[in-house]
């Protein structure tokens, strides 16, 4: 079975980046990559009944442009070397990329979205762009990996897994992290920051049931003690040049919204690992 891999982009060297790293870590795998361009039309709000009529001069530049960045892509994809195992269809849209992303994903049954943290104004300081935090957020029947520009795609040594026990685990949420762990070798660290003096029952209970989710691939158990969670986390992966981290979205976690500004702000070293955001299937 091949994996359906969705890839936006908006042509910045970020995402063209983010389409290298994911080509490169499944390049033993069979997938089928969608690589997805929007395009506005200024005059045209999405939300508005005014819709832009095929034949508009502006609608036609606008659906030009998109389409010749598409195709420019598939040239350069072309200069790399070559992999039978992996197939590039193109998707231009005039539409807003989160409502294209939702209804690509349903129609054509997509596994994971790949994309760049940041798009083409690349602002100075901003860890991830606006559009990287709103679909890693809100789609949330699709995992969500974002690349950084900073990344390349070496080996996949180690995949950091932040946790505080507190919530318990389904294996098909964690499907994803332990297919890639499979594929690349990769050991996944469970990262705990210790508030407490010991876990409590519950707590046991939810580490139990992680360790029968990851049975089938290399784990270890890792507490830190002080600081805030973001900066331990952050601290973890830099002493150790871990190559990847993944967590639940999972609402009221301890970890909260990766996403939130004090978590971004706080979490710098970010900006040079991917980051594989998951879902808790019950929101």
């Amino acid at each position: 079975m091949k994996t359906k891999i969705l890839l936006p982009t908006d042509f910045s060297k970020n995402a063209w980046n983010a389409i290298c790293y994911i080509t490169d870590l499944f390049k033993d795998k069979n997938c089928e990559f969608y690589i997805l361009n929007v395009y506005r039309v200024k005059g045209y709000a999405l939300e508005s009944m005014m819709v832009p009529e095929p034949g508009e001069l502006e609608f036609e530049r606008v659906k030009k442009k998109s389409e010749e960045g598409l195709a420019k892509i598939l040239e350069m994809l072309s200069f790399r070397d070559p992999n039978d195992k992996h197939t590039f269809y193109t998707i231009s849209q005039f539409n807003s990329l989160f409502t294209s992303l939702k209804d690509i994903v349903e129609k054509k049954d997509i596994d994971m979205i790949v994309m760049g943290t940041k798009g083409s104004t690349n602002a100075r300081g901003v860890v991830f762009g606006s559009n990287a935090i709103h679909v890693m957020e809100k789609l949330r029947n699709c995992p969500v990996i974002a690349v950084p520009e900073e990344a390349r795609f070496g080996t996949l040594k180690e995949i950091v897994f932040p946790t505080s026990f507190k919530t318990h685990f389904k294996r098909r949420e964690l499907q994803y992290l332990t297919n890639i762990a499979k594929i690349t070798n990769a050991s996944i660290c469970i990262v705990h920051v210790d508030t407490d003096d010991k876990l409590d029952s519950v707590q046991e209970n939810n580490k139990q049931l992680l360790e029968e989710c990851f049975e089938e691939v290399a784990y270890t158990f890792h507490t830190l003690h002080g600081g805030t969670p973001s900066e331990a986390v952050r601290f973890f992966v830099e002493s150790r040049d871990s190559d990847m981290i993944a967590f639940i979205n999972k609402k009221h976690a301890f970890f909260g919204s990766v996403f939130s500004n004090p978590m971004v702000k706080a979490v710098g070293l970010y900006s040079k690992v991917p980051i594989m955001a998951l879902h808790d299937f019950r929101n």
